[in-house]
């Protein structure tokens, strides 16, 4: 990931809304959000959101300063150099002969990836990982033909404590 890329996990009341409020605040501030998942925390009534920016150190405070200001946002931590990061992404690729099949199925293997769909023409495959593995994944990929590519967007936990 480049340097200018921060990943900020944000704690927040788990309502109708709320996603709403916090890329408005993005919006109007003309900040484009590069990747954002949202999901349950381990606090009943809290979702957890990871959004992914490019910005600068000036730019990353005002957003902080904003979005502790939203009534719904509980906690706020960039955990950029400080977490695993992960992203889940689905890939539909051309099947064109036997020889492809194979040698497509070596390339799941070796990055531990799993087929999870399969027809005479296609294979879809889940693959978890960084960013930088899943391009490298898809890249080897594109010399069969991708037919779809459903990516999530990063999504972290900050190491340790």
């Amino acid at each position: 990931m480049e340097e200018n890329y921060h990943v900020i996990s944000t704690l927040v009341e788990n309502r109708p809304g709320v996603l709403q409020k916090v890329a408005g605040l993005f919006t109007r501030r003309d900040f484009n959000i590069e990747g954002i998942t949202v999901g349950k925390s381990e606090t009943d009534g809290l979702a957890r959101m990871v959004i992914t920016v490019k910005a600068d150190e000036k730019i990353l405070e005002q957003v902080t300063k904003q979005l502790n200001k939203l009534v719904d946002v509980i906690k706020i931590k960039d955990i950029t150099n400080n977490a695993v990061k992960r992203e889940l992404c689905l890939v539909k690729v051309n099947v064109p002969n036997e020889k492809a099949r194979a040698e497509i199925i070596q390339n799941v293997s070796i990055f531990r990836a799993n087929i999870v769909d399969v027809s005479e023409e296609t294979l879809m495959i889940e693959i978890t990982g960084d960013v930088e593995k899943i391009n490298a994944f898809i890249s080897l990929l594109n010399n069969y033909g991708i037919k779809k590519i459903s990516r999530t967007g990063l999504t972290a936990m900050a190491r340790g404590d």
